[in-house]
């Protein structure tokens, strides 16, 4: 493929992606698939499920966006019973939110179903080409977090 430029690879990229996403979805079974869940949701559950608790602004902060929109993220989250608010007993202005029980079963459910999809998937694609994905994966996971132009 020499003489692909960029711009034509942005174009066969932006055909390639949607069509791999809508797959990669209808082949889902869980809650976030069946739009019960939202994505930020799913993205706010796997952070508590890694750090066990957090406060609201470390969850805006890891989200990116403002407390308020954390606020009806979190408040739809705990409607659901899938997270609690704590109060922090030294400091009541400080609000921690923790996985419910049927929070981590949740993400747990989502997990395991996510790693079996992989796994078909990708059980059909060669080891070689399994690994050069990872490391282009990886290697884009790196210039974005490194990247500090904002659109």
């Amino acid at each position: 493929m020499s003489g692909f430029t960029v711009a034509q690879f942005a174009d066969e990229l932006s055909k390639v992606m949607p069509v791999v996403m809508k797959e990669f979805s209808r082949r889902q079974t869980n809650e976030l698939y069946k739009g019960k869940i939202t994505l930020p949701q799913v993205f706010i559950l796997e952070f508590l499920d890694k750090e066990q608790e957090s406060k609201m602004k470390d969850l805006a902060c890891f989200m990116g966006v403002s407390t308020a929109a954390i606020t009806g993220i979190v408040d739809r989250l705990v409607k659901c019973t899938y997270v609690v608010r704590v109060f922090d007993p030294d400091d009541r202005r400080i609000i921690r939110i923790k996985l419910t029980p049927r929070g981590a079963e949740l993400i747990k459910r989502i997990n395991s179903q996510r790693q079996q999809m992989v796994m078909r998937i990708f059980g059909r694609v060669s080891e070689e080409d399994r690994q050069d994905y990872l490391r282009i994966l990886g290697r884009i996971r790196d210039v974005l977090l490194n990247d500090d132009i904002k659109q």
